[in-house]
């Protein structure tokens, strides 16, 4: 099963309506908490760094009896340097942005720390996301 999301840039309203809605479809599916927990995280904090940093973007979730594997790609501006965005703290966020609690620089790590496998490909032009979460408990 897929299911497609748009996320406009700078909607900070609807940020997390993606992951509110797989969340629900997941709980449907009987997926275990701890394993919606992770995808949550995972995809919130990817669905509020489009929002922040990007000129909008999609998210593309594939569902199958075994895992989720989710794609965030947004129109740039890129990533400068994957390996510091990395590092947990590190933010490139507005002041803008922090005044409404965001950017906190916890978007990328938390998105590792919460997936099974990442891989992330960026460039002037965007960036794409690819996260893929078991449904199997560890």
């Amino acid at each position: 099963m897929d299911k497609r999301y748009a996320i406009p840039s700078g909607d900070f309203t609807h940020a997390g309506q993606a992951s509110s809605e797989i969340k629900r479809l997941l709980k449907q599916l009987n997926i275990p908490p701890k394993i919606i927990k992770r995808v949550v995280v995972s995809l919130y904090e990817a669905e509020v760094n489009v929002v922040a940093h990007s000129l909008g973007g999609e998210v593309l979730c594939s569902i199958d009896s075994e895992h989720i594997k989710i794609t965030v790609s947004d129109r740039g501006p890129g990533i400068p340097d994957v390996g510091l965005a990395m590092s947990e703290g590190y933010s490139t966020a507005s002041q803008e942005v922090r005044e409404m609690g965001f950017g906190a620089g916890m978007g990328l790590p938390n998105m590792r720390n919460n997936s099974d496998e990442m891989d992330i490909k960026t460039s002037p032009e965007g960036t794409s996301i690819f996260m893929n979460i078991s449904f199997k408990e560890n």
